[in-house]
This record gives structure tokens, sequence and C-alpha cells, in this order.
């Protein structure tokens, strides 16, 4: 993976990825979400066919941040990937759904408004950019992009709790006005706490 140097190379630009596109370039996609979220060098063996998997639901979209070349050209099969946004139609067959319908109700949601939510969002599945490109605005570019034109009602999101709120996620999801749908849920197969924040489409 390539270091992102603001200070020498083109400031990255932020584009649409299609399909074909994104499982070109699966591993580096992957490796910027391993490094985003400091995970062990490997987890991304693990979650390359679970993301292919991700491509083919309904309403998938996704975006990312590459670095052009020194004369601005970008090359999607060649150009460093530096952050990278996708999601999709929720559904209630899908286990996110399911383990999100669960917390809800478990934290108080009555049954109706519960239903009501989940009947028509898109789950950001994934958000993350890279430390070296970080605290350039990347992730809310990525995040206005994504959601653009998205025709649902509401999107929703899930993010590990940190003290306090106190990271660049944290930051970005409040500044844009997710609220809370439930704290400190604990996924299945899991032991950090996750937040489930969400908000009303459009952006």
């Amino acid at each position: 993976m390539t270091a992102v140097k603001p200070n020498h190379t083109p400031a990255p630009v932020v584009v649409d990825l299609s399909v074909a596109a994104l499982r070109s370039r699966l591993h580096d996609a992957l490796a910027v979400y391993v490094a985003a979220m400091d995970y062990p060098r490997g987890t991304e063996h693990h979650r390359a066919p679970m993301w292919t998997e991700h491509t083919t639901r309904p309403g998938w979209q996704a975006v990312a941040a590459v670095v052009p070349d020194d004369s601005g050209h970008v090359d999607l099969r060649s150009s460093p990937i530096v952050a990278i946004a996708y999601g999709y139609r929720g559904a209630a067959h899908q286990w996110w759904h399911q383990q999100v319908h669960s917390g809800m109700r478990r934290s108080g949601w009555p049954e109706n408004s519960t239903r009501e939510l989940l009947s028509d969002y898109f789950e950001l599945t994934e958000l993350h950019v890279h430390p070296s490109a970080q605290g350039l605005g990347i992730g809310g570019t990525l995040l206005e992009r994504l959601l653009r034109d998205r025709p649902e009602r509401a999107v929703l999101l899930s993010t590990p709790e940190v003290e306090r709120e106190d990271n660049r996620a944290w930051r970005l999801y409040r500044r844009r006005e997710f609220t809370d749908v439930v704290r400190n849920f604990v996924f299945a197969g899991d032991t950090r706490p996750f937040a489930i924040l969400g908000r009303r489409l459009p952006l």
C-alpha cells in the first residue's frame, strides 16, 4: 500500500467504483480497511469473500478516494486507494438487519417503530480512510458522494464505541447529524460494543 504524503503528492480524489472495479482492487481496498481499523494482518483474507458477496446485493454502491499521478490522471486499475466506502439496500433476510432488529427491540424500541425504520434504509456497510490520509476531509466527501442520490428514507451504520465518542469517525457522523439508534450493542461473533447510528435521507 502506497503511503499518502499530502505535501508531495496530488490530493486524493473521490471516484465511483463499479462492481468490476472493486473486485479488481479488492486487495488494495481491504488493506485500507485493515489499516484504518487496526486489525491484525491477515484479516483481509477472511473479509474478502464477504465483500465480494456484498457486491451482489440489491442497491450496492461504492466510492473510493484515489491518488492521481503527477499529471493529475486517475487510473482505477492502478491509482493508490486511500479510502473506501460502500453499502447497499437493507433487507429483512440479511444478518446485519436481523441483528439490529434484535438490538432495537431489546433496547426498548416498539415493534412498529422498529419495522418502520428497517423497512426502507441504506446500510452504510464500510467507510474507511487509511491513517496516512486522515484529517483531509476525505471521509465526509465519501459519505456525501455515496448517499447523494440514494432513494431510501434513511441510512444506518454501526461503529465501534469509543470513550467520549472521541475519534474521527464519531466526529464525522455527529457533524452529519447521525443520531443514536442502539448503543453498546454486541454483534454475534464479536466482543466489542458497537453503536448503531442513523439519520433520515437525503443527507
